[in-house]
């Protein structure tokens, strides 16, 4: 028989998805997939059905719903403060994951250099292998997870076609400053950079913290590719409907793309999420208002169990530092956490370019009385 192809052959299965596997096995409480247990707003879910009692059963157009994108537009017109077309800069994508393989496959050749950072979500690394894509990754320095300006430089001298950026970070918490945020822009100015941002987590940020579009700093809009999702922001996560945003030049492109690789989302479900789109501010306001309340119920047993982590400014994620507990491995540590604590994280390995054992994920997309359950058995840390 004849070889699968090298690609496959350099990356592996998810660890995210491996360790809700290992969750189920060992009857654990699954805080290692990032998807919420807290149920879709009614009128969501009322949508859907009037959309499937309506027939709408085949292809919408591929890019996306006319209705789709021009609530989209309407609502990204509001949150970045520029207004956005709907027909020109929009494609409807299956997932967040799927738009950022469209943006990787627009914008970059086989070979092209692709700039992260490390920590950086798995998926990532996958794409730039699967595009045929050389990634270039620069460190984001625990705990704090801030960037080396010079070496982020360097990065970006070697010949990047694109950087990737994750903001607010999956997996660190991180949501990086307007300042910040300005140097990646410079740099991307001076080396004629794309930049491809995932903004699944926009509205999901704690106070102080603000969440800036890269997309509206100055001179970004031509050569950013902005990635995100209607997923966490709805608790829709099966659902798989995202979208890229970019200049028409570049969304004529990645239609095309787009089209191949997928046709397009699942048109009642376009049709339904229409009707979340129109949901007042205070929707956002209230997502974000819960998630701190959860991101303090899981902190506060993490203090009560002595365990050393980086406090998230956004997303719900949380990087815990277990080296400590002196296991062989994350992943070894990881199983055991399952097993006998009864708790399922991610290890950390997944998310790091270089050697890294010292860290798991834990996430706090549950609702507060399965985080009081998995804290009682984080408790049991302490001994």
């Amino acid at each position: 028989m004849p070889q699968t192809s090298q690609r496959t052959a350099v990356f592996t299965e998810s660890l995210i998805r491996e360790m809700t596997r290992v969750a189920l096995r060992y009857d654990a409480i699954n805080l290692s997939q990032g998807f919420p247990d807290n149920e879709p707003p009614p009128e969501l879910v009322q949508a859907a059905k009037d959309a499937m009692d309506a027939g709408r059963h085949q292809y919408a157009i591929t890019w996306g719903s006319p209705e789709l994108r021009a609530a989209l537009a309407t609502k990204l017109t509001r949150d970045m403060g520029v207004p956005v077309e709907p027909e020109g800069e929009l494609v409807v994508t299956c997932g967040a994951t799927e738009a950022m393989m469209v943006a990787m496959m627009t914008v970059c050749d086989p070979g092209d250099k692709v700039g992260l950072f490390s920590p950086f979500y798995e998926n990532y690394n996958a794409d730039a292998i699967l595009t045929g894509a050389q990634a270039v990754h620069v460190r984001l320095h625990p705990p704090h997870y801030g960037f080396d300006p010079e070496e982020l430089r360097r990065a970006f001298a070697s010949g990047l076609k694109a950087f990737i950026l994750c903001n607010p970070s999956n997996p660190t918490g991180r949501v990086f400053t307007r300042a910040e945020l300005l140097q990646i822009a410079a740099l991307a100015e001076e080396f004629d950079v794309f930049v491809i941002t995932d903004e699944v987590y926009e509205h999901i940020v704690y106070p102080p913290h603000r969440h800036v579009y890269f997309a509206t700093l100055p001179g970004m809009a031509a050569r950013t590719l902005m990635c995100s999702s209607l997923s966490k922001t709805f608790s829709i996560t099966g659902w798989r409907l995202g979208y890229l945003r970019a200049a028409p030049a570049v969304i004529a492109q990645a239609r095309k793309v787009h089209d191949f690789l997928t046709i397009g989302a699942a048109a009642p479900l376009q049709h339904a999420v229409v009707t979340a789109l129109k949901f007042p501010v205070s929707y956002y306001e209230q997502l974000a208002a819960n998630y701190l309340v959860q991101r303090e119920i899981l902190c506060g047993y993490l203090d009560r169990a002595g365990l050393a982590y980086t406090k998230p400014e956004g997303a719900y994620f949380v990087m815990i530092d277990i080296s400590h507990f002196g296991h062989a491995s994350d992943i070894e540590f990881s199983h055991w956490m399952a097993r006998e604590i009864g708790v399922a994280p991610v290890p950390g390995s997944s998310f790091f370019a270089y050697p890294e054992n010292r860290f798991v994920r834990l996430h706090f997309a549950r609702k507060p009385v399965t985080l009081h359950a998995a804290g009682e058995r984080l408790l049991k840390l302490r001994k």
